[in-house]
């Protein structure tokens, strides 16, 4: 019951980031200020507490290198056969990348940090690191081959390589690997300022959302829902399940997966020719429904 109040109260915060939107509190400068703040303060100071006392090579293993991306490549071969003969080229790029492009920042880490122990917490850190290395530029890919859009991949990668969240993991894992000691009043204040990081991502992502009833395509939102939060997570399971991985591993590995279609990839079908109303219902539709199925991986593997 402790987990379903959680999941609950986070489904409450991100109901009243929709609700501020729509009262206009949260306008589209606060909103883009707040996002702002989790994404360079908050998140940062997470993954930098959650892995400067890990070492690298306790945490990232080929094995778990291995786990990540068969099944981060199961899923888009599935979601392109399920979606391949959409009609509608931007609605069929849209509906194969939201069926793998994971939440793993906003909501992920976080609620990890927030359900299990320290050692999850810092596996789920690398994983974050894993699939953003290899989700984002697969995703504009995608979505630059099927729209026939300019590839902005050159730009995506350099963006990658100054990213806070990947910048903050590799000074982390480098302090934890080389046993530098952080002083506690500074650990301690980062930890402070990393518990702010899932409820500000909450409110950011429900100021975000967006639904238009009219156009709704329920037959390809559910699918992309069936996927992302059906399919994924069962297919994590079954993968390390097989590979001979601890439980701290098996457990941030399966929730991680499970998470529900990140935010970005709406801003990505923005740029590069997807079907922004469906992303935008899509984001809302797996975020809402993940509040049921993430209790159930977090209770199974809890």
């Amino acid at each position: 019951m402790e987990v379903l109040g959680r999941l609950l109260a986070l489904l409450a915060i991100l109901l009243a980031g929709t609700g501020l939107r729509t009262t206009g509190i949260l306008d589209e400068t606060r909103t883009a200020r707040l996002n702002a703040v989790a994404y360079y303060v908050a998140l940062p100071a997470l993954i930098f507490v959650s892995t400067y006392d890990q070492s690298i090579a306790e945490l990232l293993s080929p094995t778990l290198l291995t786990g990540l991306l068969v099944v981060l490549s199961a899923t888009a071969a599935l979601g392109w056969a399920i979606h391949r003969n959409r009609s509608s080229g931007a609605r069929r790029s849209v509906a194969i990348v939201q069926s793998y492009h994971s939440n793993l920042g906003y909501l992920g880490l976080p609620l990890v940090a927030a359900t299990f122990d320290a050692r999850v917490t810092a596996i789920a850190s690398v994983i974050l690191g894993v699939l953003s290395l290899t989700q984002v530029p697969l995703t504009v890919v995608v979505l630059t081959a099927i729209n026939d859009a300019d590839s902005p991949l050159g730009h995506e990668l350099k963006q990658l390589a100054t990213n806070p969240v990947l910048v903050t993991l590799v000074a982390g894992l480098a302090i934890g690997s080389a046993q530098v000691g952080v002083p506690s009043p500074v650990a301690n204040s980062l930890d402070a300022v990393g518990s702010l990081a899932l409820p500000l991502a909450l409110l950011c992502v429900g100021a975000s959302l967006q639904v238009e009833l009219p156009s709704v395509d329920f037959g390809a939102t559910a699918s992309v829902v069936a996927l992302k939060i059906g399919a994924m997570p069962a297919l994590a399971w079954v993968v390390f399940s097989v590979l001979p991985v601890d439980s701290a591993t098996f457990t941030a590995s399966v929730v991680m997966l499970g998470t529900p279609t990140a935010v970005s990839t709406f801003v990505f079908a923005s740029e590069l020719g997807g079907d922004e109303t469906f992303a935008s219902l899509n984001v809302f539709a797996t975020t809402l429904a993940s509040i049921g199925t993430l209790f159930v991986l977090i209770s199974l593997v809890g």
